[in-house]
């Protein structure tokens, strides 16, 4: 199947983007990397009139540290998230997550901006956000807005992005000594689509827990913060039998629905297994 047919423009400037956004009124779609949406519309489950190209738009490239802030422009791809060697020793959860995407010649063309736009909640990067508390960075005639992740994500496939708004970049705080953390997957094969996903990040203090952050993806309509199993640990010591507290917790923070990678119970299962792998490896870190 292909795509209804559509027109196509590169602009140079944000304000051209907005101009055109205007102009159509909810029919204009914003073009990055391509890689989820060029699928969508050959489903035909999107028909926009117009392709943005927003790829020619100036500042939108860039790995920057900002003080206690990493600033990714949301152009860049996750090939270029994966080099970086700015991102790894500074949000190395992030770095971690990459390998996961998808493939090689996806990863070589697909950009954070877009996995974060299109929100799917099987996706690596949403979870990310999640856990750490990112801000994203979007930008209308009326000037820049910044959102908290916690805002952020509404849904299935649903964000705060306003129709007249372009996702500019993310912020990311950088890691802190004593933090650990580690993402991890379970999918059918390595590049589909999670089954289940752990982007998991905490803090210690000798033996002792100081902070938690443990965002799921697959198993809601958005990455679903683990509240209770978070909450329990905080000031317990990470040993075998806070890892099975969590564990348990997860039957009151996770109420996935079944779908075609797996059904509920299975999901919950592997929500478990992940936490535990994630925490036994957090204990045996440096």
């Amino acid at each position: 199947m292909k795509s209804p047919d559509f027109d196509y423009v590169r602009p140079d400037s944000l304000a051209e983007v907005f101009e055109m956004l205007k102009n159509h009124d909810g029919r204009a779609q914003l073009l990055a990397g391509g890689q989820s949406l060029m699928a969508i519309m050959n489903l035909r489950m999107a028909d926009p009139e117009l392709l943005i190209d927003i790829n020619g738009l100036p500042g939108m490239r860039s790995i920057e540290k900002q003080g206690d802030r990493i600033r990714i422009g949301a152009l860049v791809t996750h090939r270029e998230l994966l080099e970086s060697p700015v991102v790894a020793e500074c949000v190395p959860l992030l770095s971690q997550a990459v390998p996961y995407v998808a493939h090689v010649a996806i990863r070589n063309k697909g950009t954070i901006g877009g996995s974060l736009a299109l929100a799917d909640p099987a996706a690596e990067y949403p979870a990310v956000a999640q856990a750490l508390g990112a801000t994203i960075i979007a930008a209308s005639p009326a000037g820049e807005r910044r959102i908290q992740a916690a805002d952020y994500f509404l849904g299935f496939y649903q964000t705060a992005l306003q129709p007249e708004e372009v996702l500019l970049a993310v912020e990311f705080p950088v890691a802190a000594p004593g933090q650990h953390f580690v993402f991890c997957e379970l999918a059918r094969r390595h590049g589909d689509f999670a089954m289940v996903g752990l982007a998991a990040a905490i803090t210690l203090s000798g033996a002792s827990v100081q902070a938690a952050s443990f965002a799921f993806c697959a198993v809601a309509g958005y990455p679903q913060l683990a509240s209770t199993a978070m909450a329990g640990m905080v000031g317990k010591k990470l040993d075998s039998a806070q890892i099975l507290a969590a564990q348990e917790a997860l039957e009151t923070d996770l109420t996935p629905n079944g779908d075609l990678q797996a059904n509920a119970a299975t999901k919950i299962h592997l929500a478990r297994v992940l936490l535990g792998r994630a925490l036994e490896q957090m204990r045996v870190q440096p």
